[in-house]
């Protein structure tokens, strides 16, 4: 071997040295540093915590097989119960910080929506006016009759009135914080979501039942016709009834379109026997069937009141008169909304409720409540 090929591993050698030492040094320094940190010198000790508390209990070092009496080992420091329900407990805690964080189910559950359907049957309209003003027909005396050549023709007579259905507006407002449309960006449109549905609701009941003083709808029903039955039926029922309003609905030369009922006076309905207990529907009771009664569109719905009822023409009698269709704002500079970074969400709509022909729609009671 040269001599040159000796003097490089001796170097290396050297330098092998070198490194181990000072490795040995720096594993030296951690293994310090560990065991301050850790506790091993007056710290936490690691590990299982009784085991550790026992190993180093100089009450239980000096046992052996004569010791008598009891030895006490004391654990230091925090003790807490580990389960999965101990960290919910607590301020500023809740479940989403447990140690074991409970199943999170996306979105907000809303709560059951009503369906809302009197719109449906109404006639619509659109208008850029503050009110919908329309000339009506009050009465007409009719003299015709067949005359004879060159002689007299009978006079005739007709009066008219102006009527008026003022625009109305439905609005409400909610306040949320700037952060949580920052935070929580799908909470708007939620919000947007169930604010319009309060507002549809609310214009389902004026529709039926606004008394038309202050700023609210002059509603059908006050203005329909009382139910006055043209005939007596034999053993009367709800559905006899209603038979006998449609008729009287017809009197006023309209097509009637709808029946509105209770949704429970429909279901009692569709549950009646003939006297050998069959049901008297076909559908019933488990068949699907389109809601219909005496060859009439039925809208079940709670916002007319159990008990009652409500027939007509409502496609030709009444219209809708639509202003402004349902608009959601966001502001955050309304009132003090910029000083506390706030922001407001309106929804509102503004529509007309015109009833031209109330002798057209007949409103009474299912079942007669007195001689």
């Amino acid at each position: 071997m040269s001599d040159i090929v000796i003097e490089k591993i001796a170097a290396l050698g050297k330098a092998f040295e070198t490194q181990a030492g000072a490795l040995n040094t720096r594993l030296g320094e951690l293994e310090k540093k560990y065991a301050r940190e850790e506790g091993h010198e007056g710290g936490e000790p690691i590990g299982n915590a009784l085991e550790n508390a026992i190993s180093t209990s100089d009450a239980i070092r000096d046992l052996s097989s004569s010791f008598r009496g009891k030895a006490v080992v004391k654990l230091t420091g925090e003790r807490a119960d580990i389960t999965s329900g101990n960290t919910t407990a607590g301020a500023g805690r809740s479940a989403g910080t447990s140690l074991v964080p409970g199943h999170r189910v996306a979105g907000i559950i809303e709560p059951y929506q009503r369906v809302l359907r009197v719109r449906d049957v109404i006639g619509t309209a659109r208008t850029t006016s503050s009110s919908v003003e329309y000339v009506k027909e009050t009465s007409f005396t009719n003299n015709a009759a067949p005359v004879a050549e060159t002689t007299l023709k009978p006079k005739s007579d007709l009066t008219f009135d102006m009527y008026n259905s003022p625009v109305r507006t439905i609005a409400h407002i909610f306040k949320i914080s700037r952060q949580m449309l920052d935070d929580g960006p799908a909470l708007a449109s939620y919000i947007a979501r169930r604010g319009t549905y309060g507002l549809k609701r609310v214009e389902e009941a004026q529709l039926l039942n606004g008394d038309g003083t202050g700023q609210n709808l002059h509603g059908i029903i006050p203005q329909a016709t009382a139910f006055a039955p043209g005939w007596t039926a034999t053993a009367e029922t709800p559905i006899d009834r209603i038979l006998q309003a449609i008729s009287q609905a017809e009197d006023s030369e309209f097509d009637v379109n709808a029946v509105i009922l209770n949704k429970r006076d429909w279901r009692k309905m569709t549950g009646q026997k003939d006297a050998g207990g069959n049901y008297l529907s076909d559908a019933s009771p488990f068949g699907a069937t389109d809601p219909r009664l005496w060859n009439m569109p039925v809208v079940a719905t709670n916002a007319m009141p159990a008990g009652e009822f409500l027939t007509g023409a409502f496609g030709e009698a009444a219209t809708i008169f639509d202003r402004l269709d349902v608009e959601v704002l966001i502001s955050t500079e309304n009132n003090d909304d910029f000083e506390k970074n706030m922001a407001t969400i309106r929804i509102e709509e503004r529509l007309a409720l015109a009833v031209f022909r109330p002798d057209a729609f007949i409103y009474g009671d299912l079942v007669a409540t007195g001689p």
